[in-house]
């Protein structure tokens, strides 16, 4: 079934040039990206994103580290889009992840064993993925 979700490439993902090979795994697993921009998040946009972790430890960190550098937000359509992409990017945490995977082969920074950069955001749902698609593309 066609589906559209939204990926992010995040700060540390973009700072490390990494979107390019990150596009083409997502272009290569038969995904088509239908619209793609590069921004700085704002305070607004990332309270947004992130409206499920408010009021747990790491919310204020996901809003600070997603407004620290430039992001790429995009689109994307396919067969079983959220569940692609969703597998391409593998477990959150990249010691979990299997290698082959986003977040295995392109690990984040880590500090005092947390996870802080974990490279990409992908929708968990369809639903989600309006949702975060029109926090971005209006």
């Amino acid at each position: 079934m066609i589906e559209q979700t939204f990926v992010i490439i995040k700060p540390d993902g973009m700072q490390r040039e990494l979107d390019g090979q990150i596009s083409a795994r997502i272009v290569s697993a038969g995904l088509e990206i239908t619209d793609q921009k590069d921004i700085y998040v704002t305070k607004e946009q990332a309270e947004r994103l992130y409206r499920e972790h408010r009021g747990k430890p790491f919310y204020t960190g996901l809003v600070d580290y997603i407004m620290s550098g430039k992001v790429k937000v995009m689109k994307v359509s396919g067969d079983d889009a959220v569940a692609v992409i969703r597998k391409l990017m593998g477990n959150t945490d990249p010691s979990k992840a299997e290698k082959g995977t986003i977040r295995a082969d392109f690990k984040p920074e880590k500090q005092d064993g947390k996870v802080i950069k974990n490279t990409v955001h992908g929708s968990d749902s369809v639903e989600s993925a309006k949702r975060e698609t029109g926090i971005f593309f209006g």
